[in-house]
């Protein structure tokens, strides 16, 4: 159902300065792709299946303001009539984002690391509307990058074929355009191409509506009170967007989750403590993934040597595929580890350093044995 609505998108259309475009694919070898979702179709659809349950009851409008984690009591405060509801339960989930109140509870208990990082860009919405017959007005079924070095713009297609685009770069930079004259002349500079999808009504209209939102990642541990709480998802590990994993990874947190309760029969101390003590390792893991997959983006993908990379990794992966699977593809189309998956890509990265050693050494030995016949010749 989710990939009937979402938009399948099979690689980047990366856009230069000059309005040329190029494609890469994110998998040339077997043809998957990701898909562009809208949230709030995402989200009426898990609570549209929540009311399949008799056992699951929805609260909206209730706002957290007390706990007792350990004793796994909550108080809420209902938004609409201040009325304070109280509640006791046996196991508390906190799966509410990346300035968790859960988490904040959490933090008061003795031996809690956390860490938190905000990075020095920020981000700002934009649109690009349908085009006057109501279609895309670029080729629907990719990613598209205007990657500028320092910073990046990507659109997403909709269903209305419309695009959210996102502008990512420095906060200084945001501050530096402060009149519709600043902003008009580096769109001009750096995204030509954009400007007509846009409009530049519209797009003046749209930056000056808002301001530039702020990254965070975190990382935390442990992730459990005893047997009485737990944070999933953003609440325990909120990353930046570039990876596209974040809610991925919260839903491999339930995966994980249902997997312990029948391992563990539903022992909730035992169940608590196993996800705590093995789920940190690959929630730090893509989030250091996801960093880098932002220079990547804004930056690696107009490089020659990246691309040539890109060329052999999927050269290898059609030859043995089972064997040499690229860092892009084990995140995105596989289930191994996120650990597992950088574990990989260092062993490719040592594989491609010593064969090309090897080369060079044969090469050097080639041309030396060469230089000398002739040597020996012209005595």
């Amino acid at each position: 159902m989710i990939n009937n609505h979402g938009i399948p998108m099979k690689g980047r259309n990366i856009h230069r300065i000059d309005g040329s475009t190029y494609i890469i694919p994110y998998d040339s070898r077997t043809k998957q792709c990701i898909y562009s979702v809208g949230r709030n179709y995402l989200n009426g659809l898990l609570l549209q299946e929540s009311e399949k349950y008799e056992n699951v009851e929805r609260f909206f409008n209730h706002k957290l303001i007390a706990s007792n984690l350990r004793k796994g009591f909550l108080s809420f405060q209902k938004t609409d009539t201040k009325e304070i509801v109280e509640v006791n339960a046996d196991l508390i989930i906190g799966a509410d984002g990346a300035f968790s109140a859960v988490r904040k509870e959490i933090m008061k208990q003795p031996l809690f690391d956390y860490n938190q990082k905000y990075i020095e860009h920020g981000y700002l919405e934009l649109c690009i509307p349908p085009d006057s017959n109501g279609g895309f007005q670029m080729p629907p079924n990719y990613l598209h990058i205007w990657p500028r070095g320092e910073f990046m713009m990507i659109a997403l297609p909709n269903q209305d074929c419309s695009w959210t685009v996102t502008l990512f770069m420095p906060f200084t930079h945001f501050k530096s355009l402060d009149n519709e004259d600043k902003l008009l002349k580096f769109f001009e500079k750096y995204f030509p191409d954009s400007i007509p999808l846009i409009g530049k009504q519209k797009l003046i209209a749209d930056y000056f509506a808002g301001s530039a939102s702020p990254l965070i990642a975190i990382k935390c541990r442990p992730y459990n009170v005893e047997d009485k709480a737990l944070i999933i998802g953003d609440a325990a590990h909120a990353v930046v967007p570039f990876y596209g994993q974040g809610m991925n990874a919260g839903f491999e947190d339930c995966t994980i989750l249902n997997q312990l309760f029948q391992k563990h029969h539903d022992d909730l101390a035992k169940i608590l403590k196993e996800f705590s003590d093995t789920r940190w390792e690959d929630t730090f893991a893509i989030s250091d993934l996801a960093m880098y997959n932002y220079i990547e983006m804004r930056d690696l993908v107009t490089r020659p040597s990246y691309l040539l990379r890109k060329a052999i990794d999927d050269v290898i992966f059609w030859l043995m595929p089972k064997v040499w699977i690229p860092l892009y593809n084990s995140v995105t189309f596989s289930t191994i580890p996120y650990t597992q998956c950088i574990k990989n890509r260092q062993w490719q990265d040592k594989v491609l350093n010593r064969s090309l050693l090897f080369l060079g050494t044969v090469t050097s030995a080639v041309g030396a044995f060469y230089v000398y016949k002739k040597f020996v010749g012209l005595s």
